[in-house]
């Protein structure tokens, strides 16, 4: 009973260094709002304006069809319409267009005749995510006025037709994969820096000798420090998630109970992890300069900005010991598919290990420091 209350003394202690100084409860809550935000309008990979240029040699009825498909899909602007081949590159060099359509002088003969009429298109390849998500919306535009021009010229339809559908993201957007995942991003990097400065900042203060002649086991310390922290990250969490519902307008599909215990789990292990940090830590320098070098590799590595599936082999075994990579997994199967707890089960026990490995280890840091 007398541990309990000392470490709820200790824990409403660090919750009162935290949330005390107006600085501090902007730092804890505002970044996650406007990180949201930020992310949930700039980081997409759909395009919605793309800039062109046309050369079209054959200035043909057939022409004139496939330009209007482009310029009618509504993602596709005509910046320029080029009577020479000398103008391209000075387009593609100062990004007035990221792609140049080029149709050849005996584009309608071909296709009157029944031929394959080539179509160039230079795309502007020094973003080649942009220009690569560009082209493919291009190869779509084109198939559609295939079918068109079959159906307008007595032609019979091809024998196979391709209807996509993509489940669990309707209308391909990127910011209902990103958004959930930035519950993860952000709860890791708020939690590690939290975690990671409570113990620097009193060693600074000087306040952390003063905590070792105090009856507190180092246990119960480390307690005291994670509790406050976690209460934080579940308060984030619910930040970032009423934006992603209620700004957004991101269906979740799954049930908040399943949700909130898989973000529990990851947060006790990225409390341990930032443990560990400041158990090694002398200084908030040291504290800081260490949650960014463990926080970017977490990042990098957790399949958010970039599939596992496409790493070389061995960078794929090390992503196994990132929290982060179980977390945005578990974090969309809930949110997008509305799987179940059986379901996030392979992703769950994972993360409960690292959790406990990290604590664990964080323990055995933290009471060796203080012995």
């Amino acid at each position: 009973m007398h541990a309990l209350r000392r470490i709820g003394a200790l824990i409403w202690k660090e919750l009162l260094a935290i949330l005390k100084d107006p600085r501090s409860r902007f730092t804890v809550f505002g970044p996650p709002i406007l990180q949201t935000l930020i992310f949930g309008y700039a980081a997409t990979y759909d395009l919605n304006r793309v800039s062109y240029a046309v050369h079209d040699q054959d200035n043909s009825g057939a022409s004139r069809q496939f330009l209007s498909e482009l310029d009618g899909s509504g993602v596709f602007r005509r910046v320029a319409t080029l009577h020479e081949q000398g103008r391209i590159q000075s387009l593609i060099d100062t990004r007035r267009a990221l792609l140049v359509i080029q149709i050849g002088p005996d584009f309608e003969r071909r296709l009157l005749g029944g031929q394959t009429a080539d179509v160039q298109v230079i795309a502007d390849g020094r973003n080649s995510n942009t220009a690569g998500t560009a082209l493919n919306y291009i190869v779509t535009i084109t198939e559609r006025f295939n079918e068109r021009w079959r159906q307008t010229h007595g032609d019979a339809p091809p024998p196979a037709r391709i209807v996509p559908r993509a489940w669990y993201n309707p209308s391909i957007e990127t910011r209902w994969f990103m958004i959930p995942g930035l519950i993860g991003m952000l709860t890791l990097v708020q939690m590690v820096i939290l975690t990671a400065m409570s113990v620097a900042r009193e060693r600074e203060q000087g306040t952390f000798d003063q905590l070792l002649v105090t009856p507190f086991r180092p246990a119960e310390i480390m307690v005291g420090k994670s509790v406050p922290s976690i209460l934080i990250g579940l308060v984030q969490t619910t930040l970032v998630l009423c934006v992603a519902l209620f700004w957004f307008g991101i269906p979740f599909q799954g049930s908040y109970w399943t949700f909130y215990l898989g973000v529990l789990v990851f947060l006790v292990a990225a409390v341990g992890v930032g443990l560990m940090i400041s158990s090694v830590a002398a200084t908030m320098q040291q504290a800081l300069l260490g949650s960014f070098l463990t926080i970017m590799p977490f990042a990098l590595l957790s399949g958010l900005s970039t599939p596992i599936a496409n790493m070389p082999r061995e960078v794929q075994w090390i992503t196994l010991v990132n929290p982060l990579r179980y977390a945005i997994s578990i974090v969309h199967r809930v949110f997008l598919e509305g799987a179940p707890l059986e379901v996030i089960a392979s992703d769950l026990w994972p993360l409960s290990l690292i959790a406990l490995i990290s604590l664990s280890v964080a323990a055995w840091m933290f009471r060796n420091r203080l012995t």
